[in-house]
């Protein structure tokens, strides 16, 4: 059994990637996993100052608000699953904000599995590489990260769209596969 976390970055409740998330966790409780799932939008999570209290002097970062927490549940997680909807071809504020909070302790994420999860309006998977790289480029910074699968939600911008889409069974096979 592994610890499972979603970190889902829609700022739509029920939006296409909070809803891929929903499968995405249904397959791996299936699979006898445990699953958290936190919806970023319902966290307060400052962006980064660049102060250097955590880099240079390693120190806890200054800021009060939900990001130390958030960090601790990726830390104590073996699967951590990074889902957004692409905004210009790229992370949602959400995402991005919380990936640079990481600095302060992103050097003792090392060795875990990482899944992608995709949405976007573009239908081209290949234009959303673009917003995939992005999501690498944190991993290319932490110690024997495993992409372990990227879902592309494309063609879905409202909300609802995503549903009978064929993200939705591949997204809830790779929970299950955990």
């Amino acid at each position: 059994m592994k610890n499972v976390l979603i970190l889902s970055s829609s700022p739509r409740r029920g939006g296409n990637s909070d809803t891929l998330c929903d499968e995405f966790m249904q397959g791996a409780i299936e699979s006898g996993h445990r699953v958290e799932k936190v919806f970023l939008r319902d966290k307060t999570i400052h962006p980064c100052t660049g102060c250097g209290v955590c880099s240079q002097y390693k120190k806890p970062c200054p800021q009060k608000d939900d990001a130390a927490e958030i960090i601790g549940k990726m830390l104590a997680a073996d699967v951590i699953v990074m889902a957004t909807p692409g905004y210009f071809y790229t992370l949602c504020a959400q995402m991005k904000t919380l990936i640079d909070r990481t600095c302060a302790r992103y050097t003792e994420m090392g060795g875990k599995e990482f899944y992608f999860i995709l949405t976007a309006a573009e239908e081209s998977v290949e234009m959303m590489e673009r917003t995939v790289e992005c999501f690498r480029g944190f991993l290319d910074c932490l110690d024997d990260p495993e992409e372990r699968g990227v879902v592309y939600g494309v063609g879905a911008w409202q909300a609802g769209e995503i549903e009978g889409m064929p993200a939705m069974d591949e997204v809830y096979e790779l929970g299950r596969r955990v």
